[in-house]
């Protein structure tokens, strides 16, 4: 039962921080931390320029799913000590991005940007066009749409980083050393 409320939490939040916030990767990445308890700073500001496929142009990887595999791999990939090793963290991190992948593929049949916007908005937006993103709002990006997008990729990753903690018998406290990490400590 914890692990479904958890699910939920970071559902309900990517959701909410999308709707309120905008910025489909840094939302998935707080919906993640806040709902896990790991706030790090420096992680949300890096994923401040992947929203709508990188740069707001929908010709790369959703933002939703960037945020899910840079939470992720936060958790479970290659540390920079070990930078010539880790191959086991390595490659946790590329299974667990493919997992998510896979959510993607069933439930958007893409994880770029223009595919999964031509999957739920039935066209793709230029949204550094002023009518085109106007259109874009009016279709629903931030009342259901992109809403709702990030509110599964931070559910989806926040399900497989709870099951590869289960798997590799952790706890989140073994990810203490990542809680509030901010720009200001």
């Amino acid at each position: 039962m914890r692990k479904k409320a958890i699910i939920e939490r970071a559902y309900r939040l990517g959701f909410e921080y999308e709707k309120k916030y905008r910025g489909c990767s840094q939302c998935t990445v707080a919906a993640i931390q806040d709902t896990l308890h790991l706030r790090n700073d420096f992680v949300f500001k890096a994923a401040s320029g992947l929203a709508s496929g990188g740069g707001l142009l929908g010709v790369g990887f959703c933002g939703g799913y960037t945020g899910g595999v840079l939470m992720m791999s936060l958790l479970f990939g290659r540390e920079r000590g070990n930078f010539a090793g880790d191959r086991e963290e390595k490659y946790c991190s590329f299974r667990m991005a493919a997992d998510l992948y896979k959510k993607f593929i069933d439930q958007y049949q893409s994880v770029t940007c223009n595919d999964i916007h031509k999957h739920i908005f039935g066209r793709n937006f230029d949204l550094w066009d002023e009518k085109e993103k106007e259109e874009f709002e009016e279709a629903g990006a931030h009342i259901d749409k992109c809403t709702s997008v990030v509110a599964q990729s931070s559910a989806w990753a926040t399900e497989l980083v709870l099951g590869e903690i289960e798997r590799k018998n952790m706890h989140l406290d073994n990810f203490h050393h990542l809680r509030r990490q901010t720009e200001y400590e």
